[in-house]
């Protein structure tokens, strides 16, 4: 476990300090990427549950890991993140539903 958090901490400071990407902006595209790559493996539509869930689940998982890095919880900071992560994905899933949803006026 020590080494998974000494090969972590590292690349998660080295990706926005290469990139220049604030952490807020990271997480947003993380969550993009996450729910596309999702999409791709699962071949569940965006409409459905499914890739949000994968994107819920990795938000998750990046702060148990934060948490295991920093040895503590920052509970603000680790809500605004999940929320920056998964809040573009939830958009996207919500609107395609409800575009499914609705009838057709041809």
């Amino acid at each position: 476990m020590e080494m998974l958090i000494d090969f972590y901490r590292p690349l998660s400071s080295a990706l926005g300090t290469s990139t220049g990407a604030s952490d807020s902006l990271l997480h947003v595209h993380g969550g993009m990427v996450i729910l596309f790559l999702a999409r791709i493996a699962t071949r569940r539509s965006l409409a459905t549950w499914t890739p949000f869930l994968f994107v819920l689940a990795a938000a998750i998982a990046k702060e148990v890991a934060d948490r295991i890095a920093h040895g503590m919880w920052r509970m603000p900071d680790s809500a605004f993140d999940i929320l920056n992560t998964i809040f573009w994905p939830f958009i996207l899933m919500v609107g395609l539903r409800w575009r499914r949803a609705r009838p057709d006026k041809r």
